[in-house]
C-alpha cells in the first residue's frame, strides 16, 4: 500500500478537473472527494454529513460502492452506506488505508477542498500520512472569488440546503486568502520535495508540459501512453453525477462536462480588481461568529496589500 497524493486547495480551484486528470495516470487513482480528514472516526464523518441531509459524503459512498461491486448504482450505494454504518467505530485512519489498500499497487489521490478549512484537518491528514505527497493547487484570487460567489447564489437559489451567515457576510475572496493561508503554514513545514505548488491554469492550459513534470516528482512514468491517459479525465468512474443518494464527490459543473477544454486559460487582472471594487470583506455579524484568531491574520484596512502580496508569490498579478 503506497501514501497518497493529497491535494491542497479552496473550493472551486479546479480541484474536480485537475484532481481527475491527474488520477488517470496509470499508476495512480483519483478518489473523489472523501472528507476523510474532517474527523477521528467514522461516526464523526457521517454525523457531519447527516447535519447537511446527506447519509455520508457522497465521494466516499461512490467509492465503497465502485470498489465493492464494480458498478454505482442506487443499490450499491444503498449496499455501501450500510457497510459504512456497520464501521461507524473505526477511525478514518483504517478507512482510508482500507480504500488505499483496495486500490492498490495504484497510488491514491485525494482532493476533499474541505481539509484546508482548517488547521486541524491539515495536522490529522500529516498524522494519518507523513510521507504522503502534498500538492498545493491554486487559482487566481478574482476568478476563485467569482466561482465561489456564483456558486453560494445558485445554492441559495436552489434551495439545497440553508445559507448560513457566514456565507452571507463572508466575500469569496476572504476565504481564498484564509484557506491559502492555512495551506502555506502547513506545507512550509514539510520537507523539500513533499510537497509542490501549482496554477491550475498551468496545467489546463499546457498539461504536456506541467503533467509530465507532475509525474515525474511523483516518480511515475512519464512516457507518452501514460501522458495521454492524463488528456482523458472523462473517463474516470467519477466524472460523471452519481446515482441517488450520492450524486456528488466533484464540481457539478465537471461533471456535467468532464472532458479536457484546450486552451490558454485566462487570468483576469488583481490590481484592475482591487482599484475598483468597495466591498466589504467581513460583515460584523461574522466577526462575532468566527475565531478572533482569524482576524489576527488580516485586517480590513490592508486586506488589498495582503491579498497582493499572497497572489504574486503564486504568481498572480
Amino acid at each position: 500500500m503506497n501514501d497518497p497524493l493529497i491535494i491542497l486547495c479552496p473550493p472551486r480551484s479546479f480541484s474536480s478537473v485537475v484532481s481527475t486528470i491527474i488520477g488517470e495516470h496509470p499508476q495512480l487513482y483519483g478518489f473523489p472527494e472523501l472528507h476523510l480528514f474532517g474527523g477521528d472516526t467514522v461516526d464523526q464523518i457521517i454525523k457531519r454529513e447527516a447535519k447537511a441531509g446527506n447519509p455520508a459524503p457522497a465521494g466516499l459512498l461512490r467509492t465503497l460502492a465502485q470498489e465493492h461491486d464494480g458498478i454505482q448504482s442506487t443499490k450499491t450505494i444503498l449496499k455501501a452506506s450500510i457497510w459504512l454504518n456497520e464501521r461507524r467505530h473505526w477511525s478514518t485512519k483504517k478507512l482510508m488505508d482500507y480504500l488505499l489498500e483496495l486500490i492498490s499497487p495504484r497510488i491514491g489521490v485525494e482532493k476533499s477542498p474541505n481539509t484546508s478549512r482548517n488547521k486541524r484537518f491539515l495536522e490529522r491528514a500529516y498524522a494519518m500520512f507523513p510521507k504522503a505527497y502534498y500538492l498545493h493547487l491554486t487559482r487566481h484570487p478574482v476568478s476563485s472569488r467569482k466561482s465561489i460567489q456564483e456558486f453560494w447564489e445558485q445554492k441559495k437559489e436552489k434551495k439545497q440546503r440553508k445559507m448560513t451567515s457566514i456565507k452571507t457576510g463572508l466575500d469569496g475572496m476572504f476565504l481564498w486568502y484564509y484557506m491559502h493561508n492555512n495551506i502555506l503554514e502547513f506545507t512550509q513545514s514539510l520537507p523539500t520535495g513533499q510537497t509542490i505548488r501549482v496554477k491550475g491554469e498551468d496545467i489546463l492550459s499546457e498539461p504536456e508540459v506541467y503533467l509530465p513534470q507532475l509525474a515525474q516528482w511523483l516518480g511515475l512514468r512519464i512516457d507518452a501512453e501514460a501522458i495521454e491517459a492524463m488528456m482523458h479525465p472523462e473517463n474516470s468512474s467519477y466524472a460523471y453525477v452519481g446515482p441517488s443518494p450520492a450524486r456528488g464527490g466533484n464540481d457539478p459543473k465537471f461533471m456535467r462536462n468532464p472532458k479536457m477544454r484546450r486552451g490558454k486559460v485566462k487570468e483576469p487582472s488583481l490590481k484592475y480588481f482591487l482599484e475598483h471594487q468597495d466591498l466589504k470583506w467581513v460583515s460584523e455579524e461574522i466577526k462575532e461568529i468566527l475565531p478572533e484568531s482569524t482576524f489576527e491574520l488580516i485586517s480590513e484596512q490592508n486586506f488589498a496589500e495582503e491579498i497582493t502580496k499572497m497572489a504574486n508569490l503564486m504568481g498572480y498579478y
